[in-house]
């Protein structure tokens, strides 16, 4: 028999590195990945949802930005500078050893002599900078240093032509046909240029620095290494007093906090507020195939527990700032969505960019996203929750709230009876979700707990009344035989969406459907111990393929078991979730629970928030702080 050298076949390597592999960096206005060979594979100017100039990520030939030793890929080792949005990645080669560090400049306050023509938050005293610095020093010995800049605008679709500015072979300037958008790139290497790419080699010797900036606005970049190292570490001091704000427990896991807080601040953008789902478009939720998304836009879901996140660690000001947003977008819609862009936009029409590979194959690679025009009946209830949220952080109610929170509430009274797609955004038949119901019920009650405040009792009589009215429907058509909670009043199965009952305090945490709930989903849903989202053999979603288990309902499950008692088993599932972090402290949407590989687009806003709700389950479980005294709160 003649050997089928194919069968003997090696696989290729993929030359995608792995999603939980890339290093995240923000000034609160874009995001950047930098994948652990030097390259920054993703960057979209002049705002977190603009098209790409290094989309890489998406398909190698779509554009990146290397600075690194001449012939490693890998490095020795990478961590952020403590307390800072800072990728620090130190290489050593057979010949010496360099530190790369990576960061978007912050700097003071800019507008001091004219209004910013995008903020609609009260300023602060810093702001972006519109500059990527990287900068490189040699430690010991001598190593080879590369530099290879190759943007390509609108998502890899236009080419830049490089020429040389008056700084002569330190600075060059990048411009693309038709685009309004142009790139500098100033360094104290000596720049060539090869088509649409700008290169530059340099040997470095123990002690030698080099750095190279590029910016996208008229703001100065750095001319030399000392003032790009001085703002460097003001960005670095600005990172570290920022975090200092917050108020994290003394407890192991609180980096595991400290990160995800950044994190968060790294995906708000400043000038409105609005929190990103995710820095990124189509990162595959399943390894080449079509479920993936556009997460850089705002859900009205997230709010609460952004809100009840960030107050919780103390910061105040981006929790109000979220907050402001998302009231905005309430006065002014008579019906809100379930999405919006970042400044607000309502409408983020889906398209497809069938000219990238995609990640890892994965395709089709989309843009906006049409889950804008779902009806979901849960934002209802993560408005009225943010608002009480709010409200009781300050023990009054805004007079500007009160009418967007009573057109909201009568939303949900005229709506609550109607099917919609769900906290999922299924892309099936709309149907009568629990959780959606359940959420309905979150806006009446809130709402009648705010017009109590308001001292407007037959107001919050009425609404009292339909919070009633809801949570006997939910529990008379949303409960199985087997006293369960199900997905929906149509089917048996289960949907890890029905953690959030214990969680917005539907029920008492010893009511024995909750608690049956719980453990069914923590026994029969999950895949090595880790939550899906639902199994999708059984819920018609629209799609095909199956996906990996979703790290938020992971972490809802943690919270879960924690309110009904289960201490023990919420520490060890928590423990096991913590230990899928990436080696930078990272979450992507979802875990492949034998490999521990990341799915779906990264950094997730959503998985850093469940983080943050679990730890501080624990956290307080373990103090002796839960349950609470009081129920409900």
């Amino acid at each position: 028999m003649t050997p089928d050298p194919a069968a003997d076949a090696t696989p290729c390597p993929s030359p995608f590195p792995p999603i939980a592999d890339y290093g995240f960096l923000s000034d609160c206005e874009v995001t950047a990945l930098v994948a652990p060979s030097g390259n920054v594979e993703w960057l979209c100017l002049p705002r977190m949802d603009s098209p790409s100039v290094f989309a890489a990520v998406l398909d190698r030939g779509a554009g990146g930005f290397r600075l690194g030793p001449a012939d490693l890929r890998v490095p020795a080792a990478r961590r952020y500078l403590p307390g800072t949005m800072i990728l620090e990645t130190s290489w050593g080669t057979p010949t010496g050893w360099v530190i790369v560090r990576d960061v978007l400049l912050m700097g003071p306050w800019h507008h001091d002599g004219e209004l910013s023509h995008t903020h609609r938050r009260a300023p602060t005293d810093y702001d972006a900078s519109h500059v990527l610095l990287r900068t490189v020093r040699c430690v010991s010995g001598e190593v080879q240093i590369t530099l290879d800049c190759e943007p390509i605008l609108d998502y890899g679709r236009k080419p830049v032509r490089w020429s040389y500015t008056e700084r002569g072979y330190h600075q060059g300037l990048a411009v693309a046909e038709g685009e309004s958008l142009w790139l500098r790139l100033t360094t104290d290497m000596r720049l060539g240029f090869e088509g649409g790419r700008a290169m530059a080699r340099t040997l470095l010797k123990e002690g030698d620095t080099r750095f190279c900036a590029l910016s996208w606005t008229t703001h100065e970049p750095p001319y030399t290494f000392q003032d790009a190292y001085a703002r460097l570490v003001w960005t670095a001091h600005h990172w570290q007093h920022w975090l200092a704000r917050g108020a994290f427990p003394d407890h192991p896991w609180r980096r595991y906090l400290e990160r995800s807080a950044l994190t968060l601040k790294g995906l708000t953008f400043a000038p409105t507020g609005a929190l990103i789902a995710a820095s990124t478009t189509s990162l595959p939720e399943t390894p080449g195939g079509d479920r993936n998304w556009d997460y850089r836009y705002a859900w009205v879901r997230d709010s609460t527990f952004a809100l009840w996140g960030l107050y919780t660690l103390g910061f105040d000001w981006e929790a109000d700032d979220f907050f402001w947003f998302i009231a905005d977008v309430a006065e002014r819609d008579e019906e809100l969505q379930v999405m919006y862009g970042i400044d607000g936009e309502r409408e983020l029409d889906e398209h497809i960019l069938d000219h990238l590979s995609g990640y890892e194959g994965a395709k089709p690679v989309r843009v906006g996203n049409a889950a804008y025009r779902h009806r979901q009946n849960d934002v209802w209830g993560a408005v009225l929750d943010s608002f009480y949220i709010h409200t009781r952080s300050r023990d009054r109610l805004d007079e500007r709230i009160w009418p967007i929170l009573k057109r909201q509430v009568e939303s949900t009274i005229r709506h609550w009876r109607e099917p919609d797609r769900g906290i999922w955004e299924v892309r099936g038949e709309p149907r009568h979700f629990t959780s959606s119901k359940v959420m309905c019920w979150v806006a009446a009650d809130r709402g009648a707990r705010l017009a109590r405040i308001r001292e407007e009792p037959e107001l919050a009589a009425r609404w009292q009344a339909v919070a009633d009215e809801i949570q006997a429907d939910v529990c008379a058509r949303g409960v199985s035989e087997h006293g369960i909670f199900r997905q929906h009043y149509d089917t048996d199965v289960l949907d890890a969406s029905l953690l959030l009952i214990p969680l917005v305090r539907f029920l008492p945490p010893d009511d024995p459907r909750l608690r049956a709930t719980v453990l069914a989903i923590a026994d029969e849903l999950t895949a090595d111990d880790l939550v899906l989202r639902y199994e999708t053999k059984h819920t018609d979603d629209g799609l095909t393929g199956e996906e990996g288990t979703f790290a938020i309902c992971s972490f809802w499950l943690v919270s879960a078991l924690t309110e009904i008692g289960e201490h023990a088993r919420a520490r060890r599932l928590c423990e096991r979730v913590l230990s899928f972090a990436s080696a930078l402290g990272l979450y992507a949407e979802e875990i492949d629970p034998v490999t521990g590989r990341h799915l779906g687009n990264f950094p997730q806003a959503f998985t850093h928030l469940a983080l943050i709700n679990a730890v501080i389950h624990i956290i307080r479980a373990e103090s002796g702080q839960f349950p609470p005294s009081s129920w409900p709160p």
